[in-house]
């Protein structure tokens, strides 16, 4: 539907509430980067570290979103291309450090892991619930719902970890956290690139 039929007057008001929730969980989870950051590699631990990426990474999509809304919708699927890219090089960066650790194991802290994991999974449960309105928007406001959906399950799976090291003391399940964290990146960037081309391709009417 074009511009001209949607009017700009009654997009407003959306735009407006879509970038209070979107500074909101900017700020929240700008945030969690420094905390996961700092934690991660005070304990050792893989799955916060690419935990942590994952929030710097939201919170950059996130910018990017708030850049993007009331912009025409060429600019928005480039932006969602933009953004898919920099998921797919966060990916990266993850399988890079799971390398690096699968080369030189080391067992985290369990419990400090497990609590910040606790922390950042309430975050992001509450940036999943705020976000549900833009949830089937354009690929665009779709990235950042996914984003955060991603990370929630990410930050399950850090709890998880930190349950399985602290029974086992074994640092393979920090690893494989680190690993699926990855796959949750490519996954989440394939899907937020297939919608964004699908909506480059589409005809504009009016």
């Amino acid at each position: 539907m074009s511009e001209a039929c949607c009017g700009k007057v009654s997009a407003a008001p959306l735009d407006a509430k879509v970038r209070r929730i979107l500074w909101i969980v900017l700020v929240a989870n700008a945030a969690m980067f420094v905390v996961e950051t700092i934690g991660g590699h005070a304990i050792g631990s893989l799955a916060l570290q690419a935990d942590a990426l994952d929030f710097a990474a939201d919170a950059a999509t996130y910018g990017v979103t708030l850049w993007a809304i009331g912009r025409s919708s060429l600019v928005r699927t480039r932006a969602a291309l933009v953004k898919s890219a920099a998921m797919l090089t966060m990916g990266a960066i993850i399988l890079a450090m799971a390398i690096a650790k699968l080369i030189s194991p080391v067992s985290p802290e369990a419990t400090p892991m497990g609590m910040i994991g606790v922390l950042a999974l309430a975050v992001n449960l509450g940036a999943v619930i705020m976000l549900l309105p833009v949830r089937s928007g354009d690929a665009n406001l779709r990235s950042v719902w996914l984003c955060s959906r991603n990370d929630a399950f990410g930050n399950i799976l850090v709890i998880l970890a930190a349950a399985a090291t602290a029974a086992t003391r074994s640092p393979w399940p920090d690893f494989v956290v680190g690993a699926i964290m990855c796959l949750l990146f490519v996954s989440g960037s394939w899907a937020v690139y297939r919608q964004a081309r699908r909506e480059s391709a589409a005809p504009v009417v009016g």
